[in-house]
């Protein structure tokens, strides 16, 4: 069985693994919760999508502790893990690539804010737009989609994306030098060769959490376009370091 503590330590390994491919991935953080705050509310209703094991979620909860926060996902190893360290999180077990998952969130009204971290280049461009579509319906006028990710721009302006991964590159360089965290799938292989996330793991290989197969939408352009399409105004970045940039988008 997954503890408390236990799962607190493989959450902070989870941070410096992720740290690895963003090493101001708290800046990030920082920049997507201070949107959230700036919308006024003490209390806001918050979407948290392709949560993981919420390292977004429970931040945005230390800074505003009254928000409702709503952490969606499909894998349910991450999903455990993140039950089990943050007992205050709400967690949805939903593929957002398939429509209606927004009947489980449990809403009694619209939503303030949709965000996201790392999580949604991993969703086709041809699912991006009803995804969108979807939090659309569940949020209100003048909320937030939050979403931020590596989105690159080479379809468009060559050039300036080769400089924004440059930027990325010597970051990470200065941040770690010769001695980088462990990677993505170190994590995971050390995770499921603990026997506490055994029934997790088992559960993870019949269902969607286990189905990531590289990024499938990794220009910006594709964002923009789904999310225009899906019935969003005003979209630019609020942050950018790199190719690493904080995507909004405003409910019309």
């Amino acid at each position: 069985m997954l503890t408390h503590d236990a799962a607190l330590t493989w959450m902070a390994r989870w941070d410096r693994q992720q740290e690895g491919y963003l090493p101001d991935r708290e800046e990030r953080f920082t920049a997507l919760i201070d949107a959230v705050e700036a919308l006024g509310r003490p209390d806001p209703v918050v979407i948290d999508l392709g949560c993981g094991p919420g390292s977004l979620s429970a931040r945005l909860l230390d800074r505003l502790p009254e928000a409702r926060v709503i952490a969606v996902d499909a894998d349910p190893l991450l999903i455990g893990l993140g039950r089990a360290a943050y007992p205050q999180l709400t967690f949805v077990s939903a593929d957002l690539r398939t429509g209606g998952w927004t009947d489980l969130l449990g809403l009694d009204g619209p939503a303030d804010a949709a965000i996201s971290t790392t999580a949604l280049h991993w969703i086709s461009a041809a699912d991006l737009k009803g995804m969108y579509g979807e939090v659309a319906s569940v949020l209100r006028r003048g909320g937030l989609l939050l979403n931020g990710d590596h989105l690159d721009t080479d379809d468009a302006t060559p050039a300036l994306a080769r400089l924004e991964h440059a930027v990325h590159d010597r970051e990470t360089e200065r941040r770690f030098g010769a001695n980088p965290p462990e990677d993505w799938r170190a994590w995971w292989d050390a995770v499921q060769a603990d026997p506490a996330f055994a029934e997790l793991n088992e559960e993870r290989r019949t269902t969607a959490g286990a189905s990531h197969n590289g990024s499938e939408s990794r220009l910006l352009s594709e964002h923009v376009q789904a999310l225009r399409e899906a019935g969003f105004s005003e979209i630019g970045t609020l942050w950018q370091r790199g190719n690493n940039r904080l995507l909004c988008a405003v409910r019309g």
